[in-house]
């Protein structure tokens, strides 16, 4: 510090040097006796009093003022067009002092923002080395703006990493940190952290953080904690945690644009904060702004990716985005579709729009975005009016481009044809070749075991809901459920139903639980009813939908499997009780398996109270189950 404060003294007698020649420097710092006066400069009234440490005098803007000239030298940097008018000052005569320096060179990166050739070059040139070490002799009174500026531009003009006048400029920075405003840093953090994780400036980046993270109360503007947000919150978790309760306090000052900004940020960032989605979804209802087209789409992405549910926001970019798809791009389009199939909304309007829209550029619609569509109709289980045209063009586009897709696509594709009830025998063939889905027997990943459950479902589409279909099919081998099958943890409804299953049955051989079926479907549970409705063992008889098939007793005349099945909160729609795409398709195969369904979901389970009430609903659904299939 001490070598620091002498640095700073020296530059100052420097100055007074300069401005007052003909007086000493010794003359000038004498002091009558009996007075204290602080040291001043001969352009300013000698009676003018310093208010405070040298530290604040260099601060100050009168230091321009004194300098003849100083205001040209400051035209001509803003006006310069090329980093050749900025290079000659340096032997032109013009006296370039303290702050010009560094404008000059700020300037420079700005006119070599989009010229990475001319930055190699202007490394080269001797002058801006010169100006560069003139900027270092005199980087202790460059204000402190401009230093944040200079650091940004030094990194943008690609300074190599190891060059000292950058780590001069880096260091200034550093001792300056508990000084600058909240801005300056935020500026810093928003121009520079990537350049600082590239140049290996890390220390500096690190310390940047702290300082922003201990300072988050002084920022009292949206636009500041919104850039923060997205520049710097993903290299800091406690920092991102202030941002946060910062972006909660102000949220009410937000406009559309803002909000668009956090949200795709938290998407971007995959942050769930409940607290902030609930408070954006308020302003969003609440506020009559207008919102337009790019700011619907995103807000419908950052929902989706987020799986934050609320339904009069929904709503409402729905009813907005309805005017709007005429003059929408078609992957706009697919985006949004696939926006919407995330969240599980299914407006019917907004839906039938995107297909029309499909259908009227039929010829320009690429595949990719099709898939897209296709894939969250299927997610949905949305069939639309114009259902022939709309699949007649999807088998269109698909034909021999369906084996060029990526295999996992391929598998999706065909899957979510199965689920619409729209696939073909040459799609069930491309995917069910034995070289085609060999690649995903013996895979491990999560991705791997997702696609081959889905291989499953279309097997089990092929043999039970396409009597025509002659192979090839996947071997029996493969059917084999996985023991991860029935690993998942119990839900409560689970549980629950289990117990009263179990209670209601009374032994043990009446009924099994957690039945893997060769068709990708878990059962809940399965019993076996004779004609007179009474429970069968069912370790006596054939199981075809076991894989290895088991049992050898062949059903006796009129005795019924019931299959239970219970459906869950999430299997749903939002706000409907119309099953997902996925469910849809377990309960067709499962029917044409042979089985009699009894149906168990939530909204309906939670309402009864007592075991005995719990059991009567079951005993009541088997009945019913029985009594429709007589009824055909």
């Amino acid at each position: 510090m001490a070598a620091r404060l002498v640095r700073r003294c020296t530059c100052l007698l420097r100055e007074a040097t300069r401005l007052s020649p003909a007086v000493s420097p010794v003359s000038q710092l004498r002091l009558p006796q009996g007075t204290q006066k602080p040291l001043t400069s001969s352009a300013t009234s000698p009676s003018s009093r310093l208010p405070g440490p040298l530290s604040e005098l260099v601060e100050k803007e009168q230091v321009f003022t004194p300098y003849p000239g100083h205001q040209e030298v400051e035209h001509l940097i803003e006006k310069a067009t090329q980093p050749e008018e900025l290079l000659e000052l340096l032997g032109s005569g013009h006296c370039l002092q303290q702050n010009h320096a560094a404008l000059a060179l700020i300037q420079l990166s700005r006119l070599l923002s989009e010229k990475p050739k001319d930055k190699a070059t202007l490394i080269q040139d001797a002058r801006f080395w010169q100006l560069l070490h003139l900027v270092n002799s005199q980087i202790t009174v460059v204000w402190h703006g401009t230093l944040v500026k200079l650091l940004r531009s030094l990194y943008t003009l690609g300074l190599p990493a190891t060059s000292k006048d950058l780590r001069s400029v880096e260091q200034e920075v550093r001792w300056r940190m508990r000084r600058l405003k909240y801005k300056h840093l935020a500026f810093l953090a928003e121009s520079s952290a990537t350049y600082m994780q590239e140049q290996g400036s890390r220390e500096l980046l690190a310390e940047l953080l702290v300082h922003l993270e201990r300072r988050w109360a002084e920022i009292e503007d949206g636009r500041t904690v919104v850039a923060m947000m997205m520049k710097t919150g993903h290299l800091s978790e406690s920092l991102m945690n202030r941002l946060e309760d910062k972006c909660l306090e102000l949220v009410e000052q937000f406009g559309p644009e803002e909000l668009r900004k956090v949200l795709v940020t938290l998407a971007a960032q995959n942050r769930r904060s409940v607290p902030l989605l609930r408070a954006i979804s308020y302003h969003l209802v609440q506020k009559p702004f207008p919102l337009t087209k790019s700011i619907l789409l995103d807000l419908a992405y950052a929902y989706g990716k987020l799986g934050f549910h609320q339904t009069q926001v929904f709503q409402r970019l729905a009813a907005d985005l309805l005017p709007h798809t005429p003059s929408m791009t078609s992957s706009e389009v697919a985006r949004c579709t696939k926006s919407f199939a995330f969240l599980k909304w299914l407006n019917l309007p907004l839906f039938e729009a995107f297909v029309q829209h499909v259908l009227d550029r039929a010829q320009s619609i690429t595949l990719p975005h099709l898939c897209n569509m296709l894939l969250a109709f299927a997610r949905v289980n949305f069939h639309p009016e114009r259902e022939d045209p709309f699949f007649s063009l999807v088998h269109e586009k698909l034909g021999s481009k369906l084996v060029g897709l990526e295999p996992a696509l391929q598998v999706d594709v065909v899957w979510a044809l199965c689920v619409l009830q729209q696939v073909r025998e040459a799609e069930l063939q491309a995917v069910l070749h034995p070289e085609f889905h060999a690649q995903f027997l013996a895979g491990k990943s999560p991705k791997s075991q997702s696609t081959f459950q889905k291989l499953l479902h279309i097997n089990a589409t092929a043999q039970l809901e396409h009597p025509e279909y002659t192979g090839p099919l996947l071997p029996t081998s493969a059917l084999v459920p996985s023991p991860s099958a029935l690993e998942q943890k119990m839900t409560p409804l689970q549980k629950e139903l289990q117990e009263t299953l179990k209670g209601l049955l009374g032994s043990a051989d009446k009924g099994s639980f957690m039945v893997a079926t060769q068709y990708g479907w878990v059962l809940d549970a399965e019993v076996l009813l004779d004609t007179e409705s009474q429970l069968l063992p069912l370790r006596d008889f054939v199981a075809p939908h076991l894989a290895p098939p088991s049992g050898s007793q062949p059903l006796p005349p009129g005795a019924k499997r019931l299959a239970f099945l219970r459906w869950e909160f999430p299997n749903f729609n939002s706000r409907s009780k119309d099953l997902l795409g996925r469910f849809v398709l377990a309960r067709r195969h499962l029917l044409a398996a042979g089985f009699l369904l009894v149906d168990v979901p939530y909204y309906e389970w939670m309402e009864l109270k007592s075991e005995w009430q719990k059991s009567a609903y079951l005993k009541d659904k088997m009945r019913k189950a029985v009594a429709e299939e007589l009824a055909k």
